[in-house]
């Protein structure tokens, strides 16, 4: 039976290294990269069967790589591996188009399982989250954020201040800020940019 061809990218060499021993038995692991550009450009180049892709990682996250990756191939494979064990991580990634989601402690006993699946046109959620990974009953993939919260992401969004908007909804600024973080550990959002571009991909506020 052919092995199928894994591409790795994880901004951690250490990590890395432990993945490549649990890989190559299995695999035949074709590179490994450390941040979100490289993986996509080596893609492009070297066409796996099967990108294994940390979220974190510098120039481009593992979101932001996924969306290129299925610009250029609506059907490339991409498994996700993560320290982040919030389901919203998992909604995103699979929303996005993962086909596997697996946090890194447990790689060792699901990253095999979770690349055979995506080889087989399966989708792997591991156990941990399986049952909050799920879209929304809407249809949406995302959490759903409480009215106020709404309004504050729409003026974010439209480049407010935490005081400016405190001031506009007569709230103090450490509510702002405490909604705004709330938010952003719902949607998987590592920063501002991110919880913007996730208002505009829900359509909460205009690009």
């Amino acid at each position: 039976m052919k092995r199928a061809r894994v591409l790795l990218a994880d901004d951690h060499r250490m990590v890395a290294e432990g993945l490549k021993s649990l890989l190559v038995p299995e695999f035949d692991l074709v590179g490994i990269v450390e941040d979100g550009r490289a993986l996509v450009d080596e893609a492009r180049r070297l066409k796996p069967d099967v990108i294994v892709a940390d979220i974190t990682m510098p120039r481009l996250n593992g979101f932001e790589a996924i969306a290129l990756l299925r610009k250029d191939n609506p059907s490339v494979r991409v498994v996700v591996m993560t320290m982040h064990r919030e389901s919203a991580y998992a909604r995103r990634a699979i929303a996005a188009g993962a086909s596997g989601f697996v946090l890194k402690h447990s790689a060792p006993t699901e990253l095999i399982a979770a690349i055979h699946a995506a080889m087989e046109g399966r989708t792997f959620v591991t156990p941990e989250l399986a049952g909050s990974a799920a879209p929304a009953a809407d249809g949406t993939a995302g959490p759903t954020l409480t009215e106020r919260q709404r309004e504050i992401l729409q003026l974010i969004a439209r480049g407010k201040t935490a005081k400016e908007i405190a001031s506009l909804l007569a709230v103090s600024v450490r509510t702002v800020e405490f909604h705004k973080y709330k938010m952003m550990e719902a949607v998987g959002a590592a920063n501002s940019a991110e919880l913007i571009r996730y208002a505009i991909e829900h359509g909460i506020a205009e690009p």
